[in-house]
């Protein structure tokens, strides 16, 4: 079986992509599919060093001088999809088909898909945006919502397999391990977990140790990811803190949250993987396709929403900390509404249904 994966990272599209893939493909390993390979073009701030040290084939598309003529999620390929779906055919070619293509990108859309068609068997999309036409056979949306399959009526052929919902949730192995090794939460709040995501523009996380001066008793862990330009300014600051500790681009993210309290952090892809481990969490959203769902899953009970990032000060991280020091109810209500979302989750069930595919 051979599998191809058209993904990117960089200072602006941040590792939350690429880490999906990295888990899905990791789960194709498992159960015994090698030829596995990842295009990913060379932008600034990339992660491709990781795809290469976790031991996948990795080609790399050339980088390009931003087109001037592209605009919103269009930016983050930097060229258009004509030009990128042509670089991709050239470097996947061969006479051997690829099974599965899979593509995890907020920029292509079905003119990219309907140029790869015909070197490939089978296409599916990582989305969860739900804002332009697919033309695929299988389409993966890990986002919790009633009926969410209805908001691609239309947007994808009547044929496409629609895989929905945390049921399909991509987690790396550690956070089945730390599942089952996960302590009892008692409501205390001794530690914390700061993370923003793989690049974190808008330097989220000093804004949030800014608030943490706030609270000297608690300890801090400081997760920052390989593409965030502030990383180093964050370090220097958790050097001076005895009790905050700076953990850059970590491969045990799984134990970070399972010994918090509480974590900080934006409304991306780490989300769930806080809610497998039911971790409450205040949340920020750093991205406009979060602000929607933040406000969502906050009206469940599931965490606690502080608005968007250019609205949300040190001030308000700090009130809302304190807020939920002194409610226990508030803590207790997060869990269970975690605890309920996973009931029918199971691990590598995508990794499954491309495997029946073939």
């Amino acid at each position: 079986m051979r599998v191809v994966i058209r993904v990117d990272s960089s200072f602006l599209i941040g590792s939350g992509h690429l880490m999906r893939c990295l888990t899905l493909a990791e789960q194709l390993r498992q159960k015994g599919v090698y030829d596995i390979v990842f295009v990913s073009r060379n932008l600034e701030g990339n992660l491709c060093s990781l795809i290469k040290s976790l031991g996948f084939t990795l080609v790399t598309l050339p980088k390009h001088d931003a087109n001037p003529n592209l605009e919103g999620y269009a930016t983050w390929l930097t060229v258009s999809q004509e030009l990128d779906a042509k670089e991709t055919i050239f470097a996947i070619s061969r006479p051997q088909k690829v099974d599965w293509l899979i593509v995890d990108s907020y920029a292509i859309d079905e003119t990219w898909e309907n140029m790869l068609r015909p070197f490939v068997n089978h296409i599916m999309a990582i989305d969860d945006l739900a804002n332009r036409k697919h033309n695929v056979d299988a389409l993966l949306d890990q986002n919790f919502s009633p009926n969410r399959e209805k908001v691609y009526e239309g947007l994808v052929p009547k044929e496409c397999s629609l895989l929905m919902g945390l049921d399909y949730l991509l987690l790396r192995d550690e956070f089945y391990v730390a599942k089952k090794e996960m302590r009892q939460r008692n409501g205390g709040i001794d530690r914390i977990l700061v993370f923003f995501g793989g690049a974190d523009l808008t330097d989220e996380t000093s804004k949030t140790l800014e608030a943490m001066e706030y609270f000297p008793e608690i300890y801090v862990d400081v997760a920052v990811g390989g593409s965030n330009p502030h990383a180093e300014k964050i370090a220097d600051r958790c050097r001076t803190h005895e009790k905050w500790k700076y953990h850059y681009q970590v491969d045990y993210m799984a134990s970070l949250m399972a010994n918090a309290d509480l974590a900080i952090g934006a409304g991306g892809t780490a989300t769930w993987e806080r809610c497998f481990l039911e971790l409450p969490s205040l949340v920020v959203s750093i991205a406009d396709n979060q602000s929607g769902g933040g406000e969502y899953y906050d009206s469940l009970g599931i965490w606690k929403y502080l608005g968007e990032s250019k609205s949300v000060s040190a001030l308000d991280i700090v009130s809302a900390v304190k807020e939920i020091c002194r409610t226990s109810k508030l803590y207790g209500k997060m869990i269970n509404a975690m605890r309920k979302l996973f009931e029918n989750h199971k691990q590598g069930r995508a990794a499954d249904i491309l495997m029946n595919a073939r």
